[in-house]
C-alpha cells in the first residue's frame, strides 16, 4: 500500500481549500443562525452568536408560508426539465446524426438563445404567452423555460452524440431502421449521462429563476423565488422567516448535488472527448 507523501505544497493547498470552503459556509451559517433565533434575538451586534434558546418554530411557519410556492416550483421545475430535456435531446440528435442542408448555419442561429437575457425578452414573452392565453399561470411559464433552456441542451447532446460512431446509424438505416427507431433503440440509450448532465443543470437554472416568476405568474402560482421574496416585503421583517424559507429553498438542489454530484462530473467528462 503507498503513502502519499506530505508537502508543504500539498499542506498549502488543502489549507488554502479549507479557508475558501469557511468563507463560502458563512452564508450558509448565518441564514442558519438567524432562522433559530427569536425575532427580538435578532441584532446586528449578535448576528454570528449562536442563539442561547433555539427556535424551531420559524422554521414550521417557513413552510407553511410556502408549501404552496414549493409545490408550485416542483411542478414548473420537473415539468420544465423534462420538457426541454427531451427536446434537446432530439435537436443534438438531428443537428448531430441527420444533418441537412444547411443544418450548421441553422445550429449556429439556434445558439444565439444562449446568449439573450431573460431580461431582453421579458415583454415579447409576456406578449407571446398573452396572446396564448397561457399568461399568469404555471403552463405558460414551464413553456417558457422548456424554449428558453433548449439551446444549451442542444448543444449538450450535439456534442454528446458526436461520439456516436456514425457507421453504427448508417448501419441501422440500412437494416430498415427509421428516425425515432434508431433514436430509442440506438441513441437513447447510449446518452444517459448526457440526460444526467443537462437535467442537473435545468433543474438547478429553473429552481433558482426569479424574474419571470415575478413577471408571468399570479400570486397564486408563484414559485419559491418570489414566495421567499415576499416574506421580506414589509416594513417589519422578522428575519428568522425568511432565512428558514431560504434553508428550505436551498434543499432540494443541495440535495441533488450532493447524491448525483458525481454523475454530473462523469456526464460532462464523457462528452468532452471524442473517439
Amino acid at each position: 500500500m503507498t503513502t502519499r507523501k506530505i508537502t508543504p505544497g500539498s499542506v498549502l493547498l488543502y489549507a488554502t481549500l479549507v479557508v475558501l470552503a469557511l468563507f463560502f459556509l458563512m452564508p450558509a451559517y448565518m441564514a442558519a443562525v438567524t432562522a433559530l433565533k427569536m425575532p427580538a434575538d435578532i441584532s446586528l451586534p449578535t448576528a454570528w452568536e449562536w442563539p442561547d434558546v433555539v427556535n424551531w418554530a420559524s422554521f414550521s411557519e417557513a413552510i407553511g408560508l410556502l408549501r404552496p410556492n414549493f409545490i408550485n416550483s416542483i411542478i414548473l421545475t420537473l415539468c420544465a426539465t423534462a420538457g426541454s430535456t427531451i427536446l434537446g435531446s432530439l435537436n443534438g440528435y438531428v443537428f448531430s446524426k441527420w444533418k441537412f442542408k444547411g443544418s450548421d448555419v441553422v445550429f449556429t442561429l439556434f445558439l444565439f438563445g444562449m446568449f439573450i437575457p431573460y431580461q431582453v425578452i421579458l415583454i415579447p414573452l409576456f406578449q407571446t404567452l398573452r396572446s396564448m392565453h397561457l399568461y399568469g399561470g404555471l403552463p405558460g411559464l414551464i413553456l417558457a423555460h422548456i424554449v428558453y433552456g433548449l439551446p444549451i441542451t442542444s448543444l449538450i447532446f450535439r456534442n454528446f452524440y458526436a461520439q456516436i460512431p456514425t457507421a453504427l446509424i448508417e448501419s441501422a438505416r440500412l437494416d430498415g431502421a427509421g428516425f425515432f427507431s434508431i433514436y430509442l433503440r440506438i441513441v437513447f440509450p447510449l446518452s444517459i449521462p448526457g440526460f444526467v448532465v443537462t437535467s442537473l443543470w435545468q433543474f438547478t437554472q429553473i429552481w433558482n429563476e426569479f424574474l419571470w416568476g415575478i413577471c408571468l405568474t399570479r400570486h397564486a402560482d408563484n414559485p419559491i423565488t418570489v414566495g421567499l421574496a415576499q416574506l421580506a416585503g414589509g416594513q417589519a421583517v422578522s428575519w428568522n422567516l425568511p432565512m428558514a424559507g431560504s434553508i428550505m429553498a436551498a434543499m432540494p438542489v443541495l440535495a441533488i448535488y450532493i447524491f448525483l454530484g458525481r454523475y454530473f462530473i462523469r456526464g460532462l467528462l464523457a462528452g468532452s472527448v471524442k473517439e
